[in-house]
């Protein structure tokens, strides 16, 4: 399914041009190395997940707001994570053709295209029913038959779809929710920026029969998920 990242054939094709430009010179020298997600970020199209009127920021080291006015967007998480952030999930993931695979916030939709091409099946849930028909629209456009993406609240509702070998948090919570550990298969990993603003980290878990692993191989920051607990606020 993937293709190799072929420059010399692109060279005037400026939107191909910028493509690579984000590839090696934002993505790679971020620790994402694995030629797969590398080859893959060259085949799926970024841009065409970008509403009309971010397009030309489809390829900056930035989230890119989805919806109404870019300020409120960003605050309400409503936005596509950093390039750089979402090709180091997907490396770090190590997701398997065999893998069912639930993301938490599916925005735009190309997080699930990135997921859906690596995976034997994706369900992605997102909160906000224009996101939720955005998403869906884009995934179909771009031909990806095997994700499903749900207008759900992935703090709040039931999810009848479990086991999952991997779950993919796209946005960030205060801490790991418990609820979704529960929901992962043996030998599942789960992805999730964990923290609060200044000081978050990628947070990877991996279950082994009843124990959970846990590794926080590297720093980032990204919108809050909404409905996830935060941590209480005393006031003296």
């Amino acid at each position: 399914m993937n293709m190799p990242l072929n420059t010399s054939a692109n060279i005037n094709d400026p939107i191909a041009q910028a493509r690579f430009n984000m590839i090696e010179q934002q993505i790679r020298p971020w620790d994402v190395l694995d030629s797969d997600v590398l080859d893959l970020l060259a085949v799926v199209r970024r841009e065409e997940f970008v509403p009309q009127a971010y397009r030309g920021m489809a390829f900056m080291d930035m989230e890119i707001p989805l919806l109404g006015n870019a300020e409120e967007a960003l605050r309400q998480g409503h936005c596509m994570l950093a390039p750089k952030i979402e090709a180091r999930l997907l490396q770090d993931l190590q997701v398997q053709p065999t893998d069912r695979v639930l993301e938490i916030g599916a925005g735009s939709g190309y997080m699930a295209a990135l997921l859906a091409h690596r995976a034997e099946r994706v369900v992605s849930l997102e909160i906000v029913p224009e996101l939720a028909q955005m998403a869906r629209e884009n995934l179909r456009r771009a031909g990806i038959q095997n994700a499903d993406v749900r207008q759900a609240d992935g703090a709040l509702d039931a999810i009848p779809d479990g086991p999952f070998d991997v779950i993919v948090l796209s946005g960030s919570v205060a801490e790991v929710p418990q609820a979704l550990l529960a929901l992962l298969r043996e030998g599942g990993r789960l992805a999730a920026i964990v923290g609060t603003d200044p000081v978050m980290r990628a947070t990877f878990v991996r279950r082994t029969g009843e124990r959970f692993e846990t590794t926080q191989p590297w720093d980032t920051l990204a919108p809050r998920l909404v409905n996830f607990p935060e941590p209480s606020r005393f006031t003296f």
